[in-house]
């Protein structure tokens, strides 16, 4: 995935505290990354027709767009205190949330967003917006929920896809920027014998289902290995759906990285259950990447 140079980390804003633990961490992945911060709220009041202005005898920065001047520099201020290096700057951006969040994400390195908020960003995990911005940013999506912890794994969700790939790319050099370990897994879902009657021995044989597996997932992480040698990698095959699977890891975790879409265990990724589990459900903060074919077809 080629980022252009001076990329900013984007992150977006409303207020809400959510949106302030966003900001640290954008800040955060900003100064790790070397890049300047820009602060975004997608203001959609013009597009209901109120009045955006104070209303008569109302006391002065009263009035919708100067609130939303005011999360702005709330949220510039909190990542100048977390960061101080960061060049930072911040807009405010007519428009609704989702279509304001995908036109920035195409100059970004980053997008970084809360598990919730208020305005624009409302209910932002448990609508309709994440599961588009993450569906469809031209840039990694990183949806900060959870426990933010120093230590533990990046976690990386694998299943042998083009998007598995690029979600396995980001983990690496993520890994590799925080000074952490790679745990790469893939779900294994291939069912085993429940009783004397159950049939499946003769239709499968899955301890050689099972080594192809493993086979394919080392070789698919054997390159980036060799790219990055200073991160200690590891490979797992577990048995269980992908989304509870990527869950349970997701508890000793400071991040899980998933492909926005893929196949086998990790399907359709953030078209159905295995993205509601994750976003609703995982212990950390995680990483949505897309493969650049995908981003071409939007």
């Amino acid at each position: 995935m080629t980022i252009k140079t001076g990329a900013p980390v984007v992150v977006g804003v409303d207020g809400s505290a959510a949106a302030l633990d966003a900001v640290r961490v954008a800040a955060r992945e900003a100064a790790d990354r070397q890049r300047p911060l820009r602060v975004v709220h997608a203001f959609i009041w013009p597009l209901t027709r109120a009045p955006l202005g104070a209303a008569e005898g109302a006391p002065a920065g009263a009035g919708l767009r100067n609130q939303a001047e005011r999360f702005v520099a709330e949220a510039i201020a909190e990542a100048n205190k977390t960061a101080p290096d960061v060049p930072v700057t911040g807009v405010v951006v007519d428009g609704a949330a989702t279509p304001v969040l995908l036109d920035e994400s195409r100059d970004a390195a980053l997008l970084v967003l809360g598990h919730r908020g208020l305005g624009g960003f409302a209910g932002l995990l448990l609508g309709s917006v994440t599961v588009q911005v993450a569906a469809h940013a031209k840039v990694p999506v990183l949806v900060v929920r959870g426990e933010q912890r120093a230590d533990g794994p990046v976690v990386v969700g694998v299943d042998g896809s083009e998007c598995s790939l690029e979600a396995v790319a980001f983990a690496f050099e993520e890994a590799s920027r925080r000074g952490a370990p790679l745990v790469a897994v893939q779900a294994w879902l291939y069912p085993t014998p429940v009783g004397p009657g159950d049939i499946l021995p003769l239709v499968y044989d899955l301890d050689a289902l099972a080594a192809d597996e493993e086979r394919a997932l080392a070789e698919s992480l054997a390159g980036f290995a060799e790219r990055y040698p200073d991160v200690p990698a590891q490979h797992r095959l577990v048995r269980g759906s992908p989304g509870g699977v990527l869950v349970e890891e997701s508890k000793k975790a400071q991040l899980v990285v998933v492909g926005a879409r893929g196949r086998g265990a990790l399907g359709g990724l953030l078209l159905g259950s295995v993205s509601h589990a994750v976003l609703h459900h995982a212990h950390c903060p995680l990483v949505i990447v897309r493969h650049p074919k995908q981003a071409d077809v939007s």
